[in-house]
C-alpha cells in the first residue's frame, strides 16, 4: 500500500482502523503500521468509522505514532458526531483532528475537513477550505475519473481518493 500512495504521489493515507464499533488491528500492528508510513515519507492517520452513536472512541489507539485521528460519521445525527468530536478534541493531543463527511454545512472544525464530493451534483461543493474526494466507483471511466481528480485538486486543497482496491482493480 505504501509503495503504491508514494509512486502515485500520494503523502498522506487516511487508513481505516476502526468500524462499526470494532478495532481491526491491535496497537503494536498500528505502531508497526505508522513506523512504516513514515520511513516512506507518508503521513498516516487512524481513520474512524462510525454506525452508531453508541460506539466510542478507542483511545488506546492516541499516540501510536500516527501522524492524526479521523472520524467518518456522517451517518450519524448531529449530536452524536458533536459528541464524539468533542470527546475527540478532549483525549487526543498528539496528532491533528480530521472528519470525513458527505454535510457540506458541517459546523464541526477539525483542522483537516473531507469532504466526499464523489456523488452526482456533489462537484459545485469544492471549493479551497477542504479536502475534496473522488471513487472510482461514482465514475464512468478513466477519463471521467482523471477530469474529476483534476478538478478536485484545481479546486480545493488536495484530493482524498476513495476506495484504492477499487482504483487498482479498474486499472486508474
Amino acid at each position: 500500500m505504501l509503495s503504491a500512495a508514494r509512486s502515485h504521489g500520494f503523502n498522506t493515507i487516511f487508513f481505516q482502523v476502526y468500524r462499526a464499533g470494532n478495532l481491526l488491528f491491535n496497537g503494536s500492528e498500528l505502531g508497526s503500521f505508522a513506523t512504516r508510513a513514515h520511513s516512506q515519507d507518508v503521513k498516516i492517520f487512524f481513520a474512524l468509522y462510525f454506525t452508531s452513536g453508541s460506539q466510542t472512541l478507542p483511545q488506546s489507539i492516541y499516540g501510536l505514532g500516527e501522524d492524526g485521528i479521523s472520524l467518518d460519521m456522517s451517518t450519524l445525527p448531529p449530536s452524536s458526531q458533536q459528541g464524539l468530536f468533542v470527546n475527540l478534541q478532549a483525549g487526543y493531543h498528539s496528532g491533528e483532528t480530521a472528519i470525513t463527511t458527505t454535510n457540506a454545512s458541517l459546523t464541526l472544525k477539525p483542522e483537516i475537513l473531507v469532504l466526499e464530493t464523489y456523488s452526482a451534483g456533489s462537484q459545485g461543493f469544492i471549493r479551497h477550505g477542504i479536502i475534496a474526494s473522488v471513487g472510482v466507483f461514482a465514475t464512468a471511466s478513466k477519463a471521467d475519473y482523471e477530469q474529476q481528480f483534476q478538478y478536485a485538486l484545481n479546486n480545493s486543497d488536495g484530493v482524498m481518493v476513495f476506495d484504492y482496491a477499487g482504483l487498482a482493480k479498474s486499472g486508474y
